[in-house]
């Protein structure tokens, strides 16, 4: 049975073994643990019960990862996405004034139709349009991105009206331990030791119980509560048009972070064939819609893939092994899920550092002395952490390279679904320009 499960997962071919897998499995959780809390926090604002949108949130990110490790074979993570949850509760229910169960039914059918657009190829064709050369500036933008992140949990930098960033208070107790956090797993990782990133994210984390600094207080909560949002949304006024640009904005914001994080992992853990093509893509954006579709169903926002994968991939996750035991944590928490409060921002803000410091070592693929390559990956590369969206870094690479490509007389060399998505991409910023 061992055996077949490495041929299965290609273990010899990508140089894998259980022990890291496993390992990176828990690098990635434990990273991205915090949306068991911060999914149900947000939702809890658009009027959804808490401790509901809690278990949804870990059912539709165990199913998720289960499916993307069974299925598609890849070491990504699904969880309901951040940014797309503040949208559905502060935008839509709140500033729209629909109602949550409509706006559910918004994800349901986006999901739908993320499936229909895989199942003829359409979202195929878009990943495969993307231009190889903006492939390491994603992997770069979105590394800087979570290094921002990072660097924004853990005290390191915070808001200035005047800078836009400044330095934080380092002498603030929870700001240093999240300093010792990245010292202990950057000194981990100068020894070779491979589950550096757990290692110290757990140390980091107990240290903040020993000294005070992190209080465990779980709430009242019951995986039955589930049962206050699980197949309550309603499709019926989601299909009335006002509410289809909704729809939209769930499969353009989703369709696009996905095809970021994609690219980011991929690059990052080598997952590409010599052609530059993904393996087993249609597996990979069926797993995809098939959470959001079920995410939706058991009532919690849209599920995408979740960057915070390539904590795991640099931990030496290369087989959907790592995303199963993912999905295996996610369903434990089902039921222990006030456990985990314990793992403050602090210990997983220096995984997110070192993870971003990774994943810049991309800038050696990109040709900067042609500027047809270097403008778009440059405006790509920092789009995406300044925005703070993939979406938008995507769109000014697009938007660049083509206008580049006819500028310079190449215009024969951008494939036609380039133009058109470039098209829509304008058409995006024009309307964001008047929202």
């Amino acid at each position: 049975m061992r055996a077949r499960l490495e041929r299965y997962f290609q273990f010899a071919e990508l140089g894998a073994n259980w022990r890291t897998e496993i390992l990176a499995g828990f690098t990635t959780f434990v990273t991205m643990a915090y949306i068991i809390f911060v999914n149900p926090s947000i939702l809890h604002d658009a009027g959804m019960p808490a401790s509901a949108v809690t278990a949804a949130t870990c059912i539709a990110s165990a199913l998720g990862c289960l499916l993307m490790g069974a299925l598609a074979r890849y070491p990504i993570a699904l969880a309901p996405g951040m940014g797309l949850n503040a949208y559905f509760a502060y935008t839509v229910v709140g500033g729209m004034g629909v109602p949550w169960q409509v706006a559910l039914g918004a994800v349901f059918v986006s999901g739908i139709v993320f499936l229909l657009l895989t199942a003829v190829g359409i979202r195929q064709l878009i990943l495969e349009a993307i231009p190889r050369e903006l492939y390491s500036a994603v992997a770069v933008g979105i590394g800087l991105f979570i290094a921002l992140i990072g660097f924004r949990n853990s005290g390191i930098i915070e808001p200035n009206s005047a800078t836009l960033l400044s330095l934080g208070n380092l002498s603030h107790p929870k700001t240093l331990l999240a300093i010792f956090g990245l010292l202990a797993i950057s000194a981990l990782m100068v020894r070779g030791v491979r589950a550096a990133m757990l290692i110290g994210i757990l140390a980091t984390a107990l240290l903040g119980v020993f000294t005070g600094l992190v209080a465990w207080a779980p709430q009242p909560y019951s995986p039955t509560d589930l049962g206050a949002t699980f197949m309550k949304l309603e499709l019926g006024r989601t299909l009335e048009l006002g509410l289809l640009e909704i729809v939209f904005v769930f499969l353009f914001v989703d369709m696009f972070d996905n095809i970021g994080t994609l690219v980011a992992v991929g690059t990052r853990a080598g997952l590409f064939d010599r052609d530059g093509r993904i393996p087993r893509v249609n597996r990979i954006l069926t797993a995809d819609a098939l959470a959001s579709t079920a995410g939706a169903l058991c009532g919690t926002s849209t599920v995408v893939s979740y960057i915070e994968s390539a904590a795991g991939v640099v931990a030496g996750g290369r087989t959907g092994i790592t995303a199963i035991v993912c999905g295996l944590l996610f369903g434990i928490s089902v039921f222990i899920a006030p456990l985990f409060g314990v793992i403050p921002a602090q210990a997983t803000a220096p995984a997110l550092i070192i993870v971003g410091a990774m994943m810049l070592t991309h800038t050696a693929d990109i040709d900067w002395h042609n500027p047809v390559t270097a403008i778009p990956a440059f405006l790509t590369l920092t789009a995406i952490p300044l925005t703070f969206s993939i979406a938008n870094g995507l769109a000014f690479g697009f938007t660049a390279y083509t206008l580049l490509r006819v500028l310079s007389g190449d215009w024969r060399k951008v494939n036609w679904l380039v133009y058109l998505l470039t098209a829509l991409f304008i058409l995006r910023f024009f309307y964001l320009g008047k929202s």
